[in-house]
């Protein structure tokens, strides 16, 4: 990978799943990015998260200026929730629809959660249906047309629209209109999986590039892309390169930069495939990993360190000073993301943890 391609950093606004942005190129040797579940707000904050919170921009705009407040009073002088940056204009698109859009843009049907964040009911296509799917028209899409609309009632209100949809990737919207039927799939009819996975990465493209002009005509220009391959560990490093890696590929090239999520997985058997993608200027994976491997094969991307909030809210201040002490020695510069931290989980743990990454970067 050219050293010229520009890094991402992780990102978590206020009630939103982790996704990615821009670095600056300034970030600490270990940098925090902490997050919340949108129960962990619930439980001090009258926020309902189900569906006014992802359609109605006012209400959401309100709300990210309590939850804003909220991270101001709990956790001061930190960059918890972007509350050292300015607020205006404020992030009103990040975490809208959580991780539902590619596959409510398919015709799934959203489940709104006023503690969580939004599922999809799961109607899983046949395999027939899967081989005659066609990519929806964006442009008499109801729900992509709400999208837009909510792009446009955001600039209207801050000036310009900054912030990121989340489309997954394209194994993760796979299972969502597949179901778990697709592991036979790729095993069983090769070509109807091509097919799903082709049409899935047309409408990841296409959804994207139009909201990104919208953003961009606003003052808020992204060239970057990111995608989630969160069930890349239920298939093998072979089925990764034959059937996903080309749509990672494909995604990256049509942008200036690519960042890929894996969750908190073990992300060794797809180390050296990862390496080989054009333009990789993000890429994250769990503790278990061999992150010296990780460091030699992608030193150019900005890596990012998935630990577990459970890690964080169980085990032992040692046993994390140990943990955060091996991510230093082996993967450093990094990211730590502790991302989903849920209601109960004491706030000094997470002074804890951000302290460390102050201490272990030389900060203190």
């Amino acid at each position: 990978m050219p050293e010229a391609t520009a890094q991402l950093i992780s990102y978590i606004a206020p009630a939103a799943p982790a996704t990615r942005r821009p670095a600056t190129g300034k970030e600490p040797f270990m940098r925090p990015e902490i997050g919340f579940t949108p129960s962990w707000y619930r439980q001090t904050l009258d926020i309902d998260f189900s569906r006014r919170w992802h359609t109605d921009v006012e209400y959401r705009k309100e709300t990210v200026s309590a939850m804003r407040a909220e991270l101001r009073r709990r956790f001061p002088g930190t960059s918890i929730g972007g509350i050292d940056r300015p607020d205006e204009p404020a992030d009103l698109l990040t975490g809208v629809f959580g991780g539902t859009p590619v596959a409510a843009i398919f015709g799934l049907p959203i489940i709104y959660d006023a503690n969580n964040w939004p599922n999809v009911e799961h109607r899983y296509l046949s395999r027939d249906e899967i081989r005659r799917l066609d990519a929806p028209d964006l442009d008499n899409n109801a729900f992509f047309g709400q999208l837009v609309d909510q792009v446009r009632r955001i600039i209207e209100l801050e000036g310009r629209c900054e912030g990121f949809i989340n489309w997954q990737g394209v194994i993760n919207i796979a299972l969502r209109l597949r179901g778990p039927d697709l592991f036979m799939d790729m095993i069983d009819d090769a070509k109807a999986c091509h097919h799903l996975f082709d049409t899935i990465c047309t409408v990841i493209l296409e959804a994207t590039r139009r909201l990104r002009i919208l953003q961009r005509e606003s003052g808020a220009d992204y060239t970057f892309a990111t995608v989630s391959n969160c069930s890349v560990n239920m298939v093998s490093p072979d089925q990764y390169e034959e059937f996903l890696m080309p749509h990672d590929c494909h995604i990256a090239e049509a942008f200036d930069t690519i960042g890929i999520h894996n969750c908190a997985w073990t992300a060794d058997p797809y180390l050296e495939l990862y390496a080989s993608v054009p333009k990789l200027g993000y890429i994250d994976m769990g503790l278990n990993s061999d992150l010296s491997r990780a460091l030699e094969l992608m030193p150019h991307a900005r890596r990012a360190l998935m630990y577990t909030p459970m890690d964080l809210a169980n085990k032992p201040e040692r046993e994390i000073r140990e943990d955060f002490e091996r991510i230093v020695r082996d993967y450093a510069p990094c990211d730590i993301v502790i991302a989903d931290i849920e209601a109960g989980t004491p706030d000094e743990r997470v002074r804890f943890a951000m302290d460390l990454c102050r201490e272990l970067s030389g900060d203190s």
